[in-house]
């Protein structure tokens, strides 16, 4: 008898234990069940809009865009030729019919001008903004891989030391580019590491194919003919951090003598801002409003007040705007 309580005791203790642990592991499931029953939105990016609305429709203007294929490989986008180019077609046909409504309604409802100047006036500013919008979307991957390029070429000298410093710790090549694609503080170089670590792990390519992949898609001179040496040391079962110190010493040279000449043009630019963004507007300030004074202020829509608006509010600023913008396309990022 007593055997048999002890062996109901043990069963009960047993049963009482599986459904404590099998109350716990659903307990602890819950919360991942939930997250992943979230609700996933699609077509979060405007390329994934325009291609899927008109992307089947741009067969017949894909050749006036054919050179933009090879500048968005270069530039480092991550947008599809034809994506892109049913982005472009389909933002510009939305500026033009915003501006075809817009400057019309303007003009005839707050600046009571009549109908028919005011629909020329629409179609004229739509025109207009066909014009930018078409010529800013493609000039916009040039002006990447021009930003890309100038980065890489910047961080070259020291790249290349950092390389040499694994390779003469024994890293092997994959290694190497894991190393710079894992970065603390990602550079330009960073992205690059990333493609050939995907084209090796992913798609399943040799060290040696993947460099020549990002080789011919980099916009860097510099940065091209580091890798193709690169792939000719692995080749030829040369020293490779031998090879990567002597081009960090090169590019080391080069960035002083570029730095250099970055001086030079900074002085020249700063002569160039004061003559113009600071002299120059004093002086038509001062002129316009002693012409206001002696009474020159009658002139329509040549008026002194007018025109001294004008360039108080739009002339000064777009004139500083394109100061910032040549000073930043000549400025080395380090």
């Amino acid at each position: 008898m007593k055997n048999g309580k002890l062996e109901r005791i043990k069963a009960f203790i047993i049963r009482l234990g599986t459904r404590l642990r099998h109350s716990f592991q659903k307990s602890t499931k819950a919360k991942p069940e939930v997250s992943s029953k979230k609700p996933k939105l699609s077509f979060e990016i405007p390329q994934f809009i325009a291609y899927g609305l008109i992307g089947n429709k741009t067969a017949w203007v894909l050749p006036l865009f054919k050179d933009l294929d090879v500048r968005l490989h270069k530039s480092g986008l991550k947008v599809n030729f034809k994506a892109y180019v049913s982005l472009t077609i389909f933002a510009t046909a939305l500026i033009c019919a915003v501006t075809l409504a817009l400057i019309p309604s303007l003009l005839f409802l707050v600046f009571n001008l009549p109908l028919l100047p005011a629909v020329l006036f629409g179609v004229g500013g739509s025109l207009f903004a066909f014009a930018f919008s078409t010529l800013g979307f493609y000039v916009y991957p040039i002006y990447r891989a021009d930003t890309l390029k100038r980065e890489l070429e910047d961080e070259l000298p020291f790249t290349t030391g950092y390389m040499a410093i694994l390779t003469s710790a024994g890293v092997s090549p994959e290694k190497m580019f894991y190393s710079l694609s894992d970065l603390s503080v990602p550079l330009a170089v960073t992205a690059e590491a990333k493609d050939i670590i995907r084209d090796v792990n992913l798609f399943g390519s040799d060290i040696i194919s993947a460099l020549e992949e990002t080789a011919n898609r980099t916009p860097s001179q510099r940065f091209r003919e580091t890798i193709e040496g690169l792939i000719t040391t692995i080749h030829s079962g040369g020293n490779l951090a031998a090879y990567l110190r002597e081009k960090s010493k090169e590019y080391m040279k080069l960035k002083r003598i570029n730095l250099k000449k970055y001086s030079d043009t900074l002085s020249m630019l700063s002569e160039v801002y004061v003559t113009l963004l600071l002299t120059g507007p004093l002086f038509l300030v001062i002129m316009l409003v002693v012409m206001s004074m002696l009474g020159g202020g009658g002139f329509g829509i040549n008026s002194t007040d007018l025109m001294l608006e004008l360039l108080t509010y739009v002339g000064i600023p777009l004139g500083a705007i394109a100061f910032l913008v040549v000073l930043d396309t000549v400025s080395p990022k380090w």
